[in-house]
């Protein structure tokens, strides 16, 4: 019990020194990084699991199923917000990690979640990107048909992420040409 303790320690410890390295330091200290995730983890167990979050955070059909769910930053003119990515079969939500204090527009401040929702049948595109200056930190850009454009970094696992939000779009675009012919496709199985 104590050695798989330790190693799930050292696995999130690494996991955390390898973002830090591919993306810049986000965070003050290493310490408190950890600290944060520990209680972001934490509250996603007593959330009731990834899943139970996404249905209580994002309107989701009967028919929907959440795919995948990557912890990263979404870049806004601020700066990064950190957070969760759900990829599902009708979208890409992205909700941060903590309340941000925000102005009302009666002046008073407010805290609120910073979320966004983009339906699959609405983005054209899902880009990868990297830093010219620093090549080790890479982006995903997601475009929509209206082009708007989001971009997303620090994930733990850059790669996976990108395959699987450019198959869940390309699935998306096949069902949606085969549906016109009346043609059933399985969806992503990952």
């Amino acid at each position: 019990m104590k050695n798989q303790t330790q190693e799930q320690v050292m696995t999130v410890s690494k996991s955390i020194n390898h973002e830090q390295r591919e993306h810049g330091k986000l965070g003050p200290k290493i310490s408190e990084t950890l600290k944060r995730k520990l209680t972001f983890g934490a509250r996603i167990v007593r959330g009731g699991g990834m899943k139970r979050i996404f249905k209580k955070l994002f309107n989701v059909g009967k028919e929907e199923k959440l795919l995948k769910v990557f912890q990263c930053h979404l870049s806004t003119t601020a700066g990064p917000i950190t957070g969760l990515l759900f990829v599902s079969t009708e979208k890409v939500a992205f909700c941060s990690e903590r309340s941000l204090r925000i102005t009302s527009p009666t002046g008073e401040i407010v805290r609120a979640y910073y979320k966004v929702l983009v339906p699959i049948r609405k983005i054209k595109s899902v880009n990868q990107s990297e830093n010219a200056r620093n090549p080790r930190e890479k982006y995903i850009e997601i475009v929509t048909v209206d082009n708007f454009d989001f971009w997303f970094m620090g994930f733990v696992n850059y790669q996976k992420a990108l395959n699987c939000l450019q198959q869940t779009v390309s699935q998306s675009s096949i069902r949606k040409i085969d549906s016109r012919r009346n043609i059933a496709l399985p969806l992503l199985q990952n």
